[in-house]
């Protein structure tokens, strides 16, 4: 099947790039640089869909759903990365935030050829997930086109769950296919057709920005300080001990102290400390408020 990539943004070429190979070092940079400053103002475009996205998800995991995502190549590779780092930061399940990518584990670390031309694999590997109406896909890619992801959104619509399409490129497929759209148009790439470049720098931005607003509006989040870390490391244990003193200002002998009888768990500490809770009233406060830090303290 003849695949026509004239039409699409991300595989124009750049004006301001045609000459680069003949800059120095230090021109290519620039170059580079201030392609790259265009990002972050074509995602600002997309801040109301976005927005529709996050409360979707919010919405997702207070029914008991979770959040995928679906892409090839570069695009898999960044809701993988997403998705690996929502549970050492907010403390979340492995299982609530994941990253599927056509290929498979091995697509993560080299290209497998075809998987993302075949859609009938995006459907088989939200099946063996057990992918179902309470749970949301968003699908991602810089061209708005890729077969594997296009599948995946199609599984999902006819199981009932809500479909977000995250794409480079206006009126793509995935956007006919998509319940919201999300469409930074970054334009074309410093190297022509390199939609790891802006697209994927523009995708990255996205992503984070999904994740971290769901976790705050669940409650992950106390001020600015990631409340729900898991200390699995000497640094992250060092991280929560300073979040506590933070967030309660105590010393650091009392969050400590706090740490160690709240079975090390971050938000136990910082109400045990703020609200003069013992360890179990304060989990049952916690608890009895979804985990939110204010509404608990709220409740003496």
């Amino acid at each position: 099947m003849k695949i026509d990539l004239s039409q699409l943004i991300t595989e124009n070429r750049n004006p301001d790039s045609e000459y680069i190979d003949t800059l120095s070092t230090s021109e290519i940079l620039t170059v580079i640089n201030n392609e790259d400053k265009k990002v972050a103002l074509a995602v600002e475009q997309t801040l109301p869909a976005i927005a529709q996205a996050v409360d979707a998800v919010v919405k997702s995991f207070q029914s008991g759903g979770r959040l995928i995502y679906c892409g090839a190549g570069t695009s898999g590779r960044l809701g993988i990365l997403d998705a690996s780092e929502c549970p050492p930061t907010f403390g979340s399940d492995p299982w609530l935030v994941v990253g599927l990518i056509a290929g498979g584990h091995p697509a993560i670390l080299q290209a497998v050829e075809n998987a993302e031309d075949n859609s009938g694999l995006g459907g088989s590997d939200l099946q063996a997930i057990n992918f179902n109406q309470h749970d949301l896909l968003i699908g991602i890619a810089a061209s708005g086109r890729t077969p594997y992801v296009l599948g995946a959104m199609q599984y999902a619509l006819s199981v009932g769950a809500k479909v977000v399409s995250l794409s480079c490129n206006p009126d793509s497929p995935m956007c006919a296919l998509g319940q919201i759209n999300i469409t930074p148009i970054v334009g074309p790439e410093v190297v022509t057709g390199s939609s790891r470049m802006k697209a994927g720098t523009a995708q990255k931005m996205v992503l984070n920005m999904i994740t971290t607003a769901a976790m705050i509006r669940c409650g992950k989040v106390f001020t600015n300080l990631m409340v729900d870390v898991a200390a699995s490391n000497a640094k992250l244990r060092e991280r929560q001990k300073n979040i506590v003193m933070s967030a309660a200002q105590c010393s650091e002998a009392q969050a400590v102290q706090a740490l160690m009888q709240a079975d090390n768990h971050c938000k136990t500490a910082i109400l045990m400390i703020l609200s003069g809770h013992d360890a179990k009233t304060a989990r049952q406060k916690l608890s009895e408020h979804k985990g939110f830090i204010r509404q608990a303290l709220a409740d003496r």
